[in-house]
């Protein structure tokens, strides 16, 4: 069912409700560490910006209910933002089969769905995020979009568009730094610089197949690691299952469950990861996130 109501002359205030909805959890999705701009509502609905689009999205029983104002048709949007063609319960199945430890994970996270997220704004988020937590990052991002985004009204409030990299042309690293971004600045004015200047472009990223070839040129961006590499090949339309990012929150279940008789330092990522290929195969950046939600909450 999609519902359309005017608002001004380019964006309509749209409804859309998935009906008999699986594998769809709002707090899941949005709390899982892949996200910082969406924020939770009194009615434990969630409200977020992507593109030039703000979006509610609240959970009736068996039904999911989107309303927002929007560039574009929102049954398009919401199906391709929230990955909602990729089979999710056919995944689920085949990591269950996995160990208990899986299972376990899976049926604390079941909601969980990896979104297709813009890959500019992926990118500098999971730069902002190195050394950081998750409420100070949310806080930046915020600080970023107000200053230099566009401002969407909807229901009596002002919301602010991830800012383009047009629109960070000119900002200096003290302005940067004025935001909060510490020593991120500098790394936040190379990658904008790159992009402007085409030394590296999103068109080409795209058409990169193979996985470790894409993450070595993510990682030619000043403050990209393999870790931030990892979370922008997963968590934006690049999507990359295959992928294992790896924070101090995984690598602590992952040494617990699959190392138990090692000390923590004497596990290196290089183990994990090929750990995590053995189980979890090309569904790695999936099972990561049932992992790092579990355990979080744990």
């Amino acid at each position: 069912m999609i519902k359309y109501k005017i608002v001004g002359d380019e964006m309509k205030e749209q409804s859309y409700i998935l009906e008999n909805s699986t594998s769809f959890e709002p707090e899941q999705i949005f709390e899982c560490g892949q996200c910082f701009r969406w924020q939770r509502e009194e009615d434990r609905s969630y409200t977020g910006v992507f593109g030039r689009n703000v979006i509610n999205v609240k959970k009736e029983k068996n039904k999911i209910i989107f309303t927002g104002i929007c560039e574009k048709d929102i049954k398009e949007l919401c199906w391709s933002y929230f990955d909602l063609e990729r089979d999710y319960e056919a995944m689920k199945k085949v990591l269950k089969q996995v160990d208990k430890t899986m299972l376990d994970s899976i049926s604390y996270g079941s909601g969980i769905r990896l979104l297709n997220q813009d890959i500019w704004e992926t990118l500098i988020s999971f730069i902002i995020s190195a050394n950081n937590n998750i409420p100070r990052i949310k806080k930046i991002i915020e600080n970023l979009a107000r200053t230099y985004g566009n401002p969407i009204k909807w229901k009596d409030k002002t919301y602010y568009t991830f800012p383009t990299p047009k629109q960070l042309e000119h900002v200096t690293t003290l302005e940067f730094r004025k935001l909060g971004l510490g020593f991120r600045d500098k790394y936040i004015e190379n990658v904008t610089k790159k992009i402007l200047h085409n030394e590296i472009s999103f068109e080409e990223l795209s058409k990169i197949k193979e996985t470790e070839k894409l993450r070595e040129k993510l990682m030619q961006f000043n403050g990209v690691g393999e870790k931030v590499a990892d979370c922008v090949l997963l968590f934006s339309t690049l999507k990359r299952l295959d992928v294992f990012p790896i924070d101090v929150w995984v690598r602590r279940v992952m040494q617990e469950l699959y190392f138990p008789e090692a000390d923590e330092k004497s596990v290196d990522k290089k183990q994990i990861k090929k750990m995590a290929e053995i189980k979890f195969r090309n569904l790695s950046g999936l099972a990561q996130q049932y992992l790092f939600y579990w355990r979080r909450a744990a």
